[in-house]
């Protein structure tokens, strides 16, 4: 499990808890014990479910998981995904961060599953953004491959992503590429270059200066699409991104792009609906 996720677990307790839940230490006895189930209550892709185990776990090491369903399962409504039995004070504490993290890890889970299953029969993948939630980057983008999708770089570190605006700043094509081969030269780096393109012209003169793993074609049409991949003739990975829907998704796959990225996978999700109840 990511050590940055596990180490965020105390802030989420602090932020929900503060200087404890007097609803449940008002009425429930310290040492009464119960089972709750996590009862899905929409159709859709299970994510989280070893989230949940540690979240469990930091809480309160005595409380047993018992898991029926893991991460990926398609599930319909009415299925239980896992039971945890031990102090029900415990169980009533960690039900909403649970169920926050699991409802939009698998509302993404969900999301990304209905975007790739599009995309079947082509060989492109769909792929993520850092449109993310801060602080949940790391598990949002674990429930995209959870739904089959890829992820795109996790942040600034590990790839570099020459955009328009960095692009504009360093004067052009030709200088943001040689500046970043420069860089990774200097610092003894090994990541992978990619570089936005908006137009024919700018497109032209990537090839012609090369040095870059991936082409991004930004805010193309379907038919410039596949005009672009054709004269990129397989020299380099070609990206689509820009205002791609669930409906036109197919028609850039079937372009020959090897990738499609789409922020609506983390940006705008709808959480899948579940809940923790008492058994």
């Amino acid at each position: 499990m990511n050590k940055i996720f596990l180490s965020k677990i105390p802030l989420w307790f602090a932020e929900d808890i503060g200087d404890g839940d007097h609803t449940t230490l008002s009425c429930i006895p310290a040492d009464a014990v119960g089972k709750s189930q996590l009862i899905i209550k929409e159709d859709g892709i299970l994510a989280g479910v070893e989230v949940a185990r540690e979240i469990f776990n930091a809480f309160d090491p005595d409380l047993k998981m018992t898991v029926y369903l893991q991460d990926g399962a398609e599930v319909k409504y009415g299925d239980i995904a896992f039971v945890v039995e031990g102090k029900i004070q415990s169980l009533l504490q960690t039900e909403r961060l649970m169920l926050n993290i699991m409802q939009r890890m698998s509302g993404i889970a969900t999301r990304t599953h209905e975007y790739q299953k599009r995309l079947a029969g082509t060989k492109t993948k769909v792929l993520d953004t850092r449109k993310t939630t801060p602080g949940l980057r790391m598990l949002e983008k674990h429930a995209v491959k959870v739904g089959g999708g890829a992820n795109h770089r996790i942040g600034l570190y590990d790839m570099i992503l020459l955009k328009d605006n960095h692009i504009d700043f360093a004067g052009g094509i030709r200088q943001a590429i040689t500046r970043a081969k420069d860089y990774l030269k200097e610092k003894g780096k090994d990541l992978k270059i990619e570089i936005e393109v908006r137009s024919f012209d700018e497109l032209n003169e990537v090839l012609e200066v090369g040095g870059v793993d991936r082409i991004m074609l930004d805010n193309f049409s379907v038919d410039n699409t596949k005009k672009a991949v054709k004269i990129i003739g397989g020299r380099y990975e070609t990206e689509s991104s820009g205002g791609i829907t669930l409906e036109t998704l197919r028609d850039y796959a079937e372009c020959g792009v090897d990738y499609i990225s789409v922020g609506a996978l983390t940006h705008s999700v709808k959480s899948l609906d579940m809940s923790f109840k008492a058994v």
